[in-house]
């Protein structure tokens, strides 16, 4: 290249400037590679060159200009820099800081030590182009499916090749070794809207070298993690892809995963972690503008509000732009259509609705949904905060409704501790605040609702109900102990057998599947998934966190039945209604005689129905309850642990008798 082109290309650079933060930090062409980094306290800016992602020594050194306005620093590397790697260093008051691969970097070479530069045309699947998310209505409507991706295929009767692997979910025509479907053809099977992924962009503590052949191969890491460590928001994880070291390969398999789940009918939501990072002295963020990104103290110390050793500053100008336009990134470039924020209290209010403005900008059916609790009480002043509470300023932001999970199992911070599921008494109201969808509702009694003393969402579709997810015990472990628990303190045997165990879960799905809330089922649990009653498995081994496939054999049974109220659900929107006055208006809890039982009818015909009256009753008792109901002929599609959407039997009156430790649901056509 002449000097002269050279120089020209600069200017153009120069000339180029952007106000946004997550201006492309590498732009790559077959002449030039473009490098803009913004940080507003550097005294100088260099770009450090590689041929490798880890070790050697710097095949060049650039040094970066800044732009006359803003604080965005650029610089070209002349000539084909295509499949080579790159940090940036910041000189902050006199002394370089260490090498980082920038805020932004969306190609990372292995443990994502460094950006890299390459072509993204050529991450693209044949037939990318063509991609398209499933067609889909509102987030009323969706039934989301939480999974790990080593969790749900790791195990060796998974049928699966990519075991572990994004490719994991491309394959079809798997099954376990009774012939029963596993993988995706699992989820069509089950029926899920949403697959609700686990972290997976490039996070810290899997070391990518470990489970990798250099240049390829398909090991698996000899650790686990969970992936709540962020260190490259904007490049996928690097353990999941069939080779770590290879940046376009962890790009074009994600790509490839989320277009095997499009055509299988099934939308893609993405837990993001934007409230902490895994080190914030390692972190980029520090390395390119130290203390602007994090909050701290009034002494100066880091606030942490995660409970991982720092809290991300959403209020912040460009922290703000960042997390809107690491959304907007992930939706265009990778068709991602929803998002779950890890400890969503952390953030303001105010950045959450201009994510959703963006969200829906491009996808006005995104689901976007959170936890909206902080691990500690976050530096911002409570009323700022994306908090439950604060869910009527979030616009169709949903928060996780931990009142019915608590309700039903028992509290979270106490693993031995029932609830209503096993029969102890005092539970109901909590469950019918999930039921109602957390709204304000004339039959939920706030006073004896476990946490929260009033409604605290607008519609019922800003609430997930759930019973379970990744952080905790799966449903199976925590029946089995509590259950256990009851019948060690009552010295009564019975009630801890395989049989009630099963009745059990059954008996939570249905509470969770006919909420008018959204639902959320952690993988595993519609085949009784057994974590060994480990609570926190972010780091355990497979041996504690893998599904095993057998139990889709031996459980098939709980499988039909979650897959048949799914099925339910979907088919008859009186379950879905999605506005608050129409659950008002159209959903009556039933006077009961005794304790653990929560009864309801759903008027269909106000939604259009094809159900007519609908009848709703949980009952967590040991013995078989007699309910009132209104009077008429009903067509039982739920009882005693069996449920068909074409119906289990015919029952006359206004009395129905539900069998122990189970649901009803059945319905009465209009005449």
């Amino acid at each position: 290249m002449t000097k002269f082109l050279y120089k020209q290309l600069l200017v153009a650079a120069a000339l180029a400037t952007t106000t946004n933060i997550m201006a492309q930090e590498m732009t790559w062409s077959p002449t030039s590679t473009r490098f803009s980094l913004w940080t507003p306290s550097a005294d100088s800016v260099k770009v450090n060159i590689y041929s490798e992602g880890l070790g050697g020594s710097p095949l060049r050194t650039i040094s970066l200009k800044k732009e006359t306005t803003g604080n965005h620093w650029v610089g070209l590397a002349a000539g084909n820099q295509k499949g080579r790697f790159y940090t940036f260093q910041v000189n902050y008051k006199g002394k370089w800081l260490e090498e980082n691969p920038g805020i932004s970097a969306r190609a990372v070479g292995v443990n994502g030590q460094r950006g890299a530069i390459i072509d993204f045309t050529e991450t693209n699947p044949k037939g990318w182009e063509n991609d398209r998310a499933p067609l889909f209505t509102g987030q009323k409507d969706a039934v989301i499916y939480e999974m790990h991706h080593r969790d749900f295929s790791i195990d060796s009767e998974s049928g699966i090749k990519n075991r572990g692997k994004f490719l994991a979910l491309t394959e079809v025509g798997t099954k376990n070794a009774a012939g029963l479907s596993t993988g995706i053809d699992h989820l069509k099977e089950l029926g899920v809207t949403h697959v609700h992924l686990l972290p997976s962009y490039d996070y810290g503590s899997i070391n990518e070298i470990n489970g990798e052949a250099y240049g390829g191969g398909n090991r698996v890491p000899s650790t686990y993690n969970w992936g709540y460590d962020p260190v490259n928001y904007n490049a996928p994880e690097g353990s999941y892809s069939t080779d770590a070291f290879t940046p376009e390969t962890r790009i074009r398999e994600f790509k490839e995963m989320v277009m095997a789940l499009h055509k299988a009918g099934i939308r893609v939501v993405m837990d993001v972690v934007y409230n902490h990072v895994f080190d914030l002295g390692k972190s980029s963020f520090e390395r390119t503008a130290p203390g602007y990104f994090f909050r701290h103290n009034a002494d100066g110390s880091p606030a942490n509000a995660s409970g991982c050793g720092n809290e991300t500053a959403s209020e912040t100008e460009k922290f703000r732009e960042y997390m809107v336009e690491s959304i907007e990134y992930w939706m265009k470039e990778y068709h991602i259509d929803g998002f779950r924020f890890d400890l969503m209290g952390i953030h303001d209010i105010e950045t959450m609705n201009l994510v959703r403005q963006k969200a829906q900008s491009i996808d006005p059916n995104v689901v976007l949904y959170g936890e909206g609790w902080a691990a500690a009480s976050p530096v911002l002043p409570a009323e700022q905060l994306a908090t439950k509470v604060n869910t009527p300023q979030l616009g169709g932001i949903a928060a996780f409704c931990d009142e019915i999970r608590d309700g039903l199992r028992g509290s979270w911070s106490n693993n031995d501790e029932g609830a209503f599921l096993i029969g102890n008494a005092g539970n109901e109201e909590s469950v019918k605040f999930g039921i109602v969808g957390a709204i304000e509702h004339h039959g939920v009694d706030y006073s004896k609702v476990n946490y929260s003393k009033a409604p605290w969402a607008t519609q019922p579709s800003q609430m997930i109900s759930y019973v379970s997810c990744h952080d905790d015990m799966c449903l199976a472990d925590r029946v089995k102990t509590t259950l256990r628990n009851k019948s060690q303190k009552t010295k009564n045997k019975k009630l801890f057998t395989p049989e009630a165990l099963v009745r059990l879960q059954k008996l939570a799905e249905t509470a969770v599947l006919t909420s008018q809330g959204v639902p959320f089922i952690w993988c595993g649990d519609e085949v009784m998934r057994d974590k060994k009653g480990v609570h926190n498995s972010f780091s355990s081994p497979d041996s504690i966190n893998t599904i095993s496939w057998a139990l889709k054999t031996e459980h098939k049974d709980v499988f039909d039945y979650v897959a048949t109220l799914v099925k339910i659900r979907k088919a008859h929107p009186a379950f879905r209604m999605g506005y608050a006055d129409l659950v008002r208006k159209n959903l009556e809890f039933l006077p009961v005689k005794q304790s653990n039982v929560v009864a309801w009818t759903l008027n269909g015909k106000a939604v259009n129905d094809t159900w007519g009256t609908i009848v709703v009753i949980l009952n967590s008792n040991t013995k078989a309850v007699k309910q009132t109901v209104p009077q008429g002929e009903y067509t039982v599609v739920c009882a005693d642990g069996k449920a068909d959407i074409n119906g289990l039997s015919v029952v006359k009156g206004k009395t129905v008798t539900v069998a122990p430790q189970s649901a009803v649901i059945m319905y009465c056509e209009e005449k």
